[in-house]
């Protein structure tokens, strides 16, 4: 089981990924005019200033999401299936989040289809919502069994199937779609983003 554990966390951890989310923090202030005589050295000046600004920025799921250029077609589908209050909810949610190009990849008339029908497109972004919180750490634990899979819930009870596939994170939803993990852990206040390639139940 220990070599188990370390072959999944080496693997997992080992994953190149860009993360495609833009955190900002604010710079902290400088003075308007620097005192003529400082009494400790910039070594010495306390750091906490910039914490609290970095804290006030994280915002809830639907938010963090919106405030991604990328994630324009999702943001889109999320608000088209009406479930946008519910990302705003208390959580916890992980959600998996399919870039602009992953979208793209879905054929023209069968995005239009979706963008159409509430129902289906509604199933659709669920399946890339999992009940719980489940940051890089929490699915490297999920993974550490003799199979090396793990079988998460969905907000609405639909299944996906985490592995590890030529030493990257792979996602599996019960039509065969697959996408893979692209970078981990954007913070949200009620749960926890990572960003995916591809787009799951839209077949």
């Amino acid at each position: 089981m220990k070599k188990s554990i370390v072959f999944v966390a080496a693997v997992v951890i080992g994953l190149m990924s860009t993360n495609v989310f833009a955190q900002t923090t604010p710079a902290t202030p400088k003075p308007a005019t620097p005192p003529a005589q400082p009494t400790t050295t910039p070594a010495q000046q306390p750091a906490a200033t910039t914490a609290p600004a970095a804290a006030d920025s994280v915002k809830n799921v639907e938010a963090t999401l919106a405030n991604v250029a990328d994630l324009t077609s999702l943001v889109g589908a999320i608000k088209a299936a009406k479930v946008d209050s519910a990302l705003m909810g208390p959580g916890p949610f992980t959600v998996f989040a399919p870039d602009n190009a992953a979208f793209s990849a879905i054929p023209k008339e069968k995005l239009d289809s979706l963008m159409k029908d509430p129902v289906k497109l509604a199933k659709l972004v669920n399946a890339h919502v999992i009940a719980g919180k489940y940051d890089k750490a929490g699915i490297i634990k999920a993974l550490t069994n003799a199979q090396r899979t793990a079988v998460l819930k969905t907000v609405d009870g639909q299944t996906i199937t985490i592995s590890v596939v030529d030493k990257k994170l792979q996602l599996k939803d019960a039509d065969g779609n697959t996408a893979q993990v692209t970078s981990f852990d954007t913070p949200a206040t009620n749960g926890v983003i990572h960003g995916i390639n591809g787009v799951l139940m839209y077949k």
